[in-house]
């Protein structure tokens, strides 16, 4: 069978693949365009796509009858993928969930801390040479210790931030969340039913839901406008979750303490009103980004390509 892999991969994955089918990598970082997607359904039995690579319903139009027969993508999100189109052309969609949670936690951890001690705004003071020295009242921002943090989706990946907010910091939780949840591991985590309300109560907000049609700009102007003025706004899930005009609007009237961003609404653009405010950190969707959590991505899309070759039950089907 031919797989069609749409980005460079670590050696490991490459080396899996090619030891079960006959493999074209591509060797470009951009996302595919709309006739590098029709020739890889066309042309491929297994394509293993990732983020930006846009299967969506003009696509599978142009290819009424795929030779592909399988999505495998690199990544737990998928929402570049049509999943309805691309089953109703008869091509099955799968992802690679767990392997990402403990880094992608790791990461809102990171924007906790450099957001609420606006870290990134200190870096940027003494790369400038402008920096005098310590004071005691100098880019005062906000302990985390012992605070509330509200989490927008308790999935594993929220439940993993949550986690190391709790035991680590010793943070209370609170969380907001579509069905009810046993949590063992968390204490005394409270659920709120009302997502404005959560906004409300929290020091920090974490968004850690899915994208999806029922979503999309789930943090709107209104969610914003339901928090404190101290509170800050982390989001590793997906960009267009947050409405980002109304986020640089909230941001630019000081109406919430800041920011800390690895996704973005218009991946990869990020307005210049964005860039330009010092109360909000912004990385460049680093979510996943080590080495042996991209191996170990790639290795389980690879597994689900297997799966398929072999006539066996699809592991990860979304």
């Amino acid at each position: 069978m031919k797989l069609f892999i749409s980005r460079p991969m670590p050696a490991p994955v490459l080396t899996a693949a090619e030891t079960a089918f006959d493999v074209t990598c591509r060797d470009s970082n951009a996302p595919l365009s709309h006739d590098e997607m029709v020739a890889a359904l066309s042309d491929y039995d297994v394509v293993l796509p990732t983020l930006g690579d846009l299967f969506k319903a003009p696509v599978f139009e142009a290819v009424p009858q795929p030779r592909a027969k399988l999505l495998a993508n690199f990544g737990v999100g998928y929402n570049h993928i049509d999943v309805a189109a691309a089953r109703a052309a008869g091509v099955e969609v799968t992802n690679t969930p767990g392997a990402v949670t403990d880094a992608t936690a790791d990461i809102a951890l990171t924007l906790m801390l450099m957001s609420a001690r606006r870290a990134a705004e200190g870096e940027r003071l003494v790369r400038s040479g402008q920096w005098q020295g310590w004071h005691p009242t100098q880019m005062l921002g906000l302990h985390l210790s012992g605070k509330t943090l509200g989490v927008v989706g308790m999935g594993r990946i929220g439940q993993a931030i949550a986690k190391r907010a709790m035991h680590g910091f010793g943070m209370k939780i609170a969380y907001f969340t579509r069905s009810p949840k046993d949590l063992p591991d968390l204490p005394g985590a409270q659920p709120v039913t009302d997502l404005h309300a959560l906004m409300g109560l929290s020091d920090v907000v974490v968004i850690a839901v899915p994208a999806s049609p029922q979503t999309h700009h789930l943090i709107d102007a209104a969610a914003l406008a339901a928090m404190q003025p101290h509170a800050h706004l982390i989001n590793i899930a997906r960009g267009d979750i947050v409405e980002e005009a109304a986020l640089i609007a909230a941001l630019q009237a000081g109406k919430i303490g800041g920011a800390g961003l690895d996704v973005y609404e218009f991946e990869p653009k990020v307005p210049e009103a964005l860039r330009k405010l010092d109360n909000v950190t912004l990385l460049p969707h680093l979510g996943t980004a080590a080495l042996e959590v991209r191996t170990e991505m790639g290795l389980m899309a690879v597994a689900n390509a297997v799966a398929f070759k072999d006539g066996e039950a699809l592991p990860n089907v979304v």
